[in-house]
């Protein structure tokens, strides 16, 4: 799955991270995005929970490809990884926490952008008020930021 992510990280990229951090595990895109953000040469933006007040900034940048990444309930077990393509959205059950729907985002970014839009899931062992993440994300988490560093390493 790794691999396939770093197939799409080419060119002027996006990344967006979703979450919101006082609720456990919903804030791990943020919290990614926090961590690389200094470290990578892709826009990285932490967009808490409410990517819509983001869209026109990701527009006017015009990248490549738009990489999501998301704490998203799809059943799977805490700390789980998919990379779903946009169309792809449409065929997993999802439940997202935040103001606007995750589909919403990406039909504007889809009709308003000729970019590649990949979208990063990670499945939430909690999403109770706290800001600690549960120890599955938090592995999850570091091996995500090890994979944009030594990603960021080979370019």
């Amino acid at each position: 799955m790794l691999e396939h992510l770093k197939s799409h990280l080419k060119g002027k990229v996006v990344i967006l991270g979703i979450g919101n951090t006082l609720r456990s595990d919903d804030g791990i895109g943020s919290l990614l995005v926090s961590r690389i953000k200094s470290k990578v040469p892709f826009a990285c933006w932490d967009a808490g929970t409410s990517p819509e007040n983001y869209l026109g900034k990701i527009v006017k940048e015009n990248p490549d490809t738009v990489l999501i990444i998301d704490a998203v309930d799809f059943g799977g077990s805490a700390g789980e990884v998919r990379l779903l393509e946009a169309g792809e959205l449409e065929t997993v059950n999802l439940f997202a926490t935040h103001n606007a729907s995750i589909s919403l985002t990406i039909n504007y970014l889809q009709n308003n952008l000729k970019a590649d839009i990949i979208i990063l899931i990670i499945q939430p062992e909690s999403i109770a008020l706290g800001d600690k993440l549960s120890p599955q994300v938090s592995k999850t988490l570091n091996k995500l930021e090890s994979f944009f560093y030594a990603s960021e390493e080979k370019r």
